[in-house]
């Protein structure tokens, strides 16, 4: 009797080993995650229609994979829109509401994604610029130094970026890796060529016009478009560069691939707005036998989504903190159900630019609070006077030659009311303002209230009049005693807003 159950406990203990290494087979081990990053373009690729552009990688990225037909950041400028990628809050909740150059920065104890990954196991890369402050709240395990590690707006040594990221794959060994790449395309300096790239070009007479949105045109506005066109096509060079080297790889098959771009073009009426030619993105995800080839999908997303969306990948639990979801499901067609509408905040980005906004939209309508709408916007200004990266801007002279629809369009530009609304079914690039029309007042009022309680919800400083009022006054005294930049030459600097935003 007792042999018996000695042989019934021997074959006990056999089964249970078999079975849970059955069982840990079935488990996919963690995927590698590749976040690719490109600069101030909107989704202007072959795969999401552009004719103009020459991008076969993006496109088989896209044909491969999900391509997310309706995808936004949170804040049209680079700084704020990557410490939302870092952080996966918005920028009042983080902190970095303005340009790192300009010294703003994040709020102390924010867990970003790096320390989010290393926890999971993970090794950490970033190619490219990271540009939030304090970039020591960003520990990367790898970094490639020199040019690749800064803004490289000069688009230098574009094939070298494949070449990094093959040093970092290689150095990780048996860990998952997350490796960020950010490339500088399309952000001004548009360039024809750097380097031989892009080998295929664009020339003036090639493009039928600027961009719609911009809704002016001249011989000056077709060079800029064809060279942001140029910017595209380099951009998607360098990404099959990548790409191939990753193929080279035994870590291809299990590495999910997501192509967003930061926020839209340095065109008028584009980046530093809350316009969808500002907020709206190409956003791509690709995982071989793991998510669907040739999927298009219309729901609403936003960056605040990828945070989520890359713990779930990593097998972290999101933290109730993170306002978003993951995309996961999404991509599986399990989401019966999700966000009805995207948000955006938006400051100014620098002391000399403040022009606070807020801005909702769902798949129809979209409403813009102008929050210091008695003031005009500054950055028509830098748009018109074609300063520095405002290069492209729509000049006076053009301005004068629109019709009278399209100069009432850079009327409300210039001098905003309070409220904007746009049916964006039947005005997609924004030219018609609703606010002010009796029938579409119902639909006014039902996103002041959505807005208000997202406000509410994500603790939104500029929700509270007394928050609101001193950070008005403490740009007036920076513009007054720095007449300008000065305060970035100033050791003694510091911005007051990471006190009593939280307060």
């Amino acid at each position: 009797m007792n042999k018996l159950k000695i042989i019934a406990a021997i074959f006990g203990i056999a089964f249970l080993f078999i079975f849970c290494t059955t069982q840990q087979e079935q488990i996919p081990e963690k995927p590698n995650i590749l976040l690719i990053v490109s600069e101030d373009n909107g989704p202007d690729l072959g795969c999401y229609g552009n004719k103009h552009v020459h991008t076969p990688n993006l496109d088989q990225l896209s044909a491969e994979g999900v391509q997310f037909n309706n995808a936004f950041v949170t804040y049209s400028v680079c700084s704020p829109s990557r410490g939302t990628i870092f952080t996966g809050l918005y920028p009042h909740q983080n902190g970095q509401i303005g340009l790192a150059t300009h010294k703003y920065r994040m709020y102390e104890g924010i867990k970003t994604l790096p320390k989010y990954l290393s926890e999971a196991g993970y090794l950490s890369g970033c190619i490219g610029k990271v540009h939030v402050n304090p970039e020591s709240e960003i520990p990367w395990d790898y970094r490639p130094g020199g040019l690749l590690n800064g803004a490289n707006f000069g688009k230098k040594q574009m094939p070298e970026y494949a070449v990094k990221a093959m040093e970092f794959i290689r150095q990780s060994g048996d860990k998952p890796f997350f490796l960020q790449v950010n490339y500088p395309d399309a952000h001004f300096p548009v360039q024809y060529d750097v380097e031989g790239l892009p080998t295929k070009k664009l020339e003036p007479t090639d493009v039928d016009g600027p961009l719609e949105y911009v809704g002016a045109n001249s011989e000056y506005l077709r060079e800029y478009t064809a060279n942001y066109f140029n910017c595209m096509n380099r951009l998607d060079e360098s990404v099959g560069m990548l790409l191939d080297s990753l193929k080279t790889s035994d870590k291809a098959d299990n590495t999910v691939i997501i192509y967003m771009g930061d926020h839209g073009a340095q065109f008028s009426r584009g980046k530093c707005s809350n316009y969808e030619a500002a907020l709206r993105v190409p956003f791509i995800m690709h995982w071989p036998k793991h998510i669907k080839s040739n999927e298009q999908k219309e729901e609403l997303i936003s960056s605040i989504d990828l945070l989520p969306t890359i713990l779930d990948l990593a097998g972290v639990e999101k933290p109730e903190i993170l306002p978003g979801k993951s995309l996961m499901a999404l991509t599986r067609n399990e989401e019966k159900e999700w966000s009805e509408y995207v948000f955006a905040g938006g400051t100014g980005s620098a002391p000399f630019f403040y022009y606070p906004r807020r801005s909702v939209r769902d798949q129809q309508f979209k409403l813009i609070h102008n929050i210091n709408f008695q003031e005009e916007n500054p950055h028509v200004g830098f748009y018109n006077g074609r300063q520095g990266h405002f290069v492209a801007g729509t000049n006076l002279e053009e301005t004068a030659a629109l019709n009278a629809d399209m100069a009432e369009v850079y009327r409300i530009w210039r001098n905003p009311p309070e409220f904007e609304l746009y049916d964006l079914n039947n005005d997609p690039n924004e030219f018609k303002n609703l606010s002010v029309k009796p029938e579409f007042k119902q639909e006014l009022e039902r996103l002041k209230t959505v807005l208000k309680q997202w406000q509410i919800e994500t603790k939104d400083p500029f929700n509270d009049p007394a928050k609101l009022e001193r950070f008005n006054q403490d740009i007036k005294e920076i513009v007054t005693k720095y007449e300008g930049t000065s305060y970035r030459r100033d050791p003694e600097f510091k911005w007051n807003y990471v006190d009593y935003f939280n307060e």
